[in-house]
């Protein structure tokens, strides 16, 4: 029988533990961008590239005030992308005034984003974020309307639209 050192077993049950609370650890979509030029970026790049809301919602989960965005009354047909890199998260014809002061989704490209458990309030909630910069978007919630009965809760500073 092989032994195992203490140090190689709590070693080995660290990074096990470090990888389960990675984003990419559930997430194929994720895992998907891995070696996005954008994951690569360092925190100064970021805030030199992004508007100071956009820059700490996307790279440090802030969370924009309610009733703020302009995208709450964007109605033309089109792509809602991420702020940081682009990649279209949301179709026009998903989003719907769910009353809250963010814009808001019943459905998302599942391939562009990934999700993690956030336990930032006290309670845990599903965060949802850009699947190739890793950028955060906002929450889950299971209160939406049909058919998905889902509401992607996103921060209207970390998406930019792009008309059809």
């Amino acid at each position: 029988m092989t032994q195992i050192s203490r140090r190689a077993l709590l070693s080995t049950a660290g990074a096990f533990a470090v990888s389960a609370c990675s984003p990419e650890s559930a997430d194929a979509s994720v895992r998907q961008y891995a070696n996005s030029p954008f994951r690569r970026l360092t925190d100064a790049q970021w805030r030199a590239r992004l508007p100071a809301a956009s820059y700490q919602t996307l790279r440090h989960e802030a969370t924009e005030r309610p009733y703020t965005s302009p995208l709450n009354d964007e109605h033309r047909a089109g792509t809602f992308v991420c702020r940081g890199c682009d990649l279209p998260l949301f179709r026009s014809q998903w989003k719907y005034d769910s009353g809250t002061g963010w814009p808001s989704f019943y459905e998302v490209i599942a391939a562009n984003i990934g999700t993690k458990t956030d336990f930032a309030i006290g309670f845990p909630r599903t965060e949802y974020h850009c699947a190739r910069c890793l950028g955060h978007q906002g929450h889950l919630f299971m209160d939406g309307p049909r058919p998905t009965g889902k509401r992607y809760c996103n921060n209207g500073v970390a998406l930019r639209f792009q008309p059809a």
